[in-house]
Parts: structure tokens; sequence; C-alpha cells
């Protein structure tokens, strides 16, 4: 059934519910300096249904621009997968990719969005804050406005709305407990905000924080932070499998098996001697003086036995970010180490 206040294009036509599947297309354009996307109904003969265009804007970092799962031209990723998946009989697709890999939740909010909404969405999805908690900068409260600002923006235009929970980098990169742990309490902060703001806004989530998948080697890179084609197949199913069961999808599901095989071990040495080495240093810079004064107070605590304060800091700050935003922001907690 589809929800009430669903857009008009959004609503599955009665040949899709029975399973017929129609011509479906894909744009795929990057940046905002992309060209306009054609109207939403197209001229039909006199009598017949008026094909629909679902507009799909994908917001994020470098996991929703496709890193990961390389291409011959460039990169697709599961928004792109999925968007390719979601068009059904008499539904076209246009999908923008406004992602760009390193973005923060400011560049989300201060370039990504204003894009977004000048394209005028039916669906668009908001997956960011990983590289937020990678930064010396990193504040809660800060993060929380800008997903508040942003998907309040898209909401109040009646767009349908993706987020996710996502594994926080210590767990993924397997760094010992004191350097992994002041990580993981920002992930989960940054995932409780987005789960508030999923209940205030409805949106479609994904909890991409589960273990099963995070702990699979065979659904990530050589990085370890990003998924590989396998992974990214399995986001792009899942988040249809979600807009499904509310009526807005009605192409045939994302193909969960890989184009290409998965990297072999050479070649993932050869990422982390080149790419992957480059990017270690750059958050070395950034990041690591700050981490190791925060693995220096963990160790601290440990050894006095009073590790529950730096819990309870961290709760207290994502209770003030959350305090900020709008009132109807339903309350959050950090939660279990699963992330959400």
């Amino acid at each position: 059934m589809t929800p009430a206040g669903t857009p008009d294009c959004l609503r599955a036509p009665a040949t899709a519910r029975e399973g017929g599947i129609g011509p479906r297309t894909v744009e795929q354009a990057h940046g905002p300096g992309c060209p306009a996307a054609p109207s939403r109904r197209t001229g039909a003969a006199p009598g017949a249904r008026a094909a629909r265009t679902v507009r799909f804007a994908a917001l994020g970092d470098s996991l929703t621009a496709g890193v990961g799962d390389p291409v011959e031209g460039g990169r697709r990723g599961w928004a792109a997968l999925l968007a390719a998946a979601i068009g059904g009989a008499g539904t076209s697709v246009v999908f923008r990719n406004l992602a760009v890999s390193g973005a923060l939740s400011k560049d989300v909010a201060e370039v990504q969005a204003p894009a977004a909404l000048a394209f005028a969405p039916d669906i668009a999805s908001v997956v960011v804050g990983v590289n937020d908690t990678l930064r010396r900068t990193f504040d809660i409260a800060d993060v929380a406005r800008r997903l508040d600002h942003v998907t309040s923006a898209l909401a109040g235009r009646g767009t349908v709305l993706l987020t996710a929970c996502l594994p926080d980098p210590g767990a993924m990169f397997g760094l010992p407990a004191p350097l992994a742990r002041p990580l993981a309490r920002r992930q989960r902060a940054v995932n409780a905000v987005v789960h508030a703001l999923s209940g205030r806004y409805d949106t479609v989530h994904l909890h991409a924080a589960d273990a099963g998948w995070v702990a699979d080697r065979a659904m990530w890179s050589a990085d370890r932070l990003h998924p590989g084609e396998r992974g990214h197949r399995l986001l792009a199913r899942r988040f249809y499998e979600l807009l499904a069961a509310r009526g807005l999808a009605d192409g045939h599901p994302p193909d969960a098996e890989p184009d290409q095989p998965h990297p072999t071990t050479a070649a993932s040495l050869l990422w982390l001697a080149t790419a992957g080495t480059a990017w270690v240093g750059r958050r070395c810079t950034d990041l690591l003086p700050q981490l190791l004064r925060l693995a220096g107070d963990e160790v601290h605590h440990w050894a006095r036995g009073t590790s529950a304060r730096l819990d309870r800091s961290a709760e207290l700050a994502l209770s003030a970010a959350l305090a900020a935003m709008s009132p109807a922001v339903p309350g959050a907690h950090l939660g279990p180490g699963t992330g959400d």
C-alpha cells in the first residue's frame, strides 16, 4: 500500500502491481551542472496512460559515489544499481548522483542539498557521516544540525527519503580497542541522529551496521571501508526491498551476484600500497594526533575503572545535539555497539 502523501508520480500503475515490467530508463548525471531532467509526464495517445518519470537524487560521500564498484568509464555504486531497478511498467527513472568522495555533512548541506532541491526529486538518498567521524573537528551538534536541515528541506517538498545507519570505521579497520572505541562512539552518535530523523520524517531506513554483513569479507573492497561490488549490490537490493514494501519500486530487484570477479590479493595489496597509503597519510595529518589523545584517555579511564564516564559524556553531547533540533524529533541514545 502506498503511504498517504506519497507523490502521485511514485504510485505504482496497476499493470506493475500485477508483475508486468515495461521499459525503464536511467539517465545518470553527476554534479549540479547537469542538464535539467525531463518533465514528469510525457504526452500519450488519447485514452492511454501517460508515461511517468520518477526523479531520484543521491546525496552523500564515497559510499554513494560508488567507490569500490568500478565499471568501464568510472564508478557505479548501490544508488545507481537501485535507480536502474525501481522503475516499472510505464515508469522511467531519471537519476542524478550528487555524491562526492570525501564529502562531509557540511558539503551535503551546503552544496549537494541545494542542487538536489533544484532537481526536485521524488526520491532522495541522504547517506553521510563517516567522514565526519574521521575529522579532528567532529562535533555531533554540527552533524545533527546539518542533517536536520537537509532532511527537513527535502521532506518538506514531499520527497521520499532514503537513510541508513552505517558501521563504525574503527571496527572496519580492526583497530586496537583504545583507538576503535572513540570512533565507535562517534559513529553511534551519528547513527542515533539519523535514526531519530528517520522516525520523524518516516524515511526508508536501512540498518547497514548489521554485524553479519560487516564481518563478511566478500562484501568489502581492499580498503575495508567501502563495499565491493557484491556489497554495493546488497545495499541496492535491501533498499529496493524496503521501497517495494511501500509500493514504490516496480522493476526487477538488482542482481545479487557481481559482474566482476572479486579483487585478487595482489590487486588489494597494490591498492593499499598506492591509494591506500595516500588515504592513511591524509587521515594521519588530520585525525591521528587527536585520536592518539582520545586513545590515551581510553587507557587512563580503563585503568581507573571509569570508562563509563566517556560513554556518559558522549550521551550528554548527543542529547544536547538532539535537543537543539526540532522538538518533534524523537529522543535517541547511543545504543549498543551495533551502531544503531
